[in-house]
């Protein structure tokens, strides 16, 4: 018997964790080309050529359907930061983890925040990481607090 991730099959309707990883990468180039072309992240998401992961798929979709909401929470919490000053990269990022912490109750908090971090250590600045762990972890306080 394998103990390598790749062997074992997933739960229904519950992908690995790589292809959450994966799916989140996807995620976050689609959301950065929905807001370099100023358009849609659902207009990004119909020109794909193949249909992308469904957990891809619905970050996308979900960050474009609640992006106002998303972006005035992030608004609220970015001390000294307009939305639009923020990298690119950054900015979507936390619209993606500010999307599940609110839309996404069966990805725990703090694998929002990990994967999120781990993204912005790989594709962005040298302070992002900080940065989203700091912005996420507030938010989180707030969306999600302790039972």
């Amino acid at each position: 018997m394998s103990t390598s991730p790749e062997s074992d099959a997933p739960e229904e309707g519950e992908p690995l964790l790589g292809t959450r990883r994966q799916a989140r990468e996807l995620a976050l180039s689609l959301l950065y080309e929905a807001d370099a072309k100023s358009v849609s992240p659902r207009a990004v998401l119909a020109e794909f050529p193949i249909a992308p992961d469904p957990f891809a798929a619905d970050l996308v979709a979900g960050v474009g359907d609640h992006q106002s909401q998303i972006d005035d929470l992030i608004r609220r919490f970015a001390k000294d930061w307009t939305l639009e000053r923020m990298p690119v990269v950054d900015r979507n990022l936390l619209r993606i983890g500010v999307y599940e912490l609110l839309q996404r109750p069966d990805v725990p908090t703090a694998a929002v925040i990990s994967e999120a971090v781990e993204l912005a250590r790989r594709y962005s600045t040298e302070e992002s990481g900080r940065f989203v762990n700091g912005m996420l972890g507030r938010i989180a306080e707030e969306v999600r607090p302790e039972r």
